[in-house]
């Protein structure tokens, strides 16, 4: 691994097909164990029920408030400071239940590829 800083750049934001907008801080063959990705979900929406194969991800919550579900377990209510662990194979979605965007870091292990996401929605 070489030394690397990356800077924040606002406009490479996209929306994703699971409903909501990542913005990838870190993911590169530079650092193939970790990747991180800020993630915005607009009030009042919610994203597509999804898993990772192969890819254990972490949600660190910066902003906002959230309800997430993560396999079979009930939603639970997520604010700015809270970590969510979501192993790897297992459904989740988050909704935002707050009034401003709900920003949290989504940290996976091994880093993301979009070949490991699986829309897993039953709506």
């Amino acid at each position: 691994m070489q030394v690397e800083i990356k800077t924040f750049d606002p406009r490479a934001e996209v929306f994703f097909e699971e409903g909501c907008y990542i913005n990838e801080l870190s993911n590169s063959l530079n650092d193939p164990e970790c990747s991180i990705a800020r993630a915005r979900v607009p009030v009042g929406v919610q994203t597509r029920w999804h898993y990772l194969v192969d890819t254990v991800e972490r949600y660190v919550v910066l902003e906002g408030m959230g309800s997430v579900e993560v396999g079979d377990e009930q939603p639970v209510l997520v604010q700015a400071g809270d970590v969510v662990l979501i192993p790897a194979g297992t459904r989740q979605r988050i909704r935002n239940c707050g009034e401003q965007d709900l920003v949290f870091l989504a940290l996976c292990t091994p880093r993301f590829l979009v070949k490991n996401y699986r829309d897993d929605d039953l709506a």
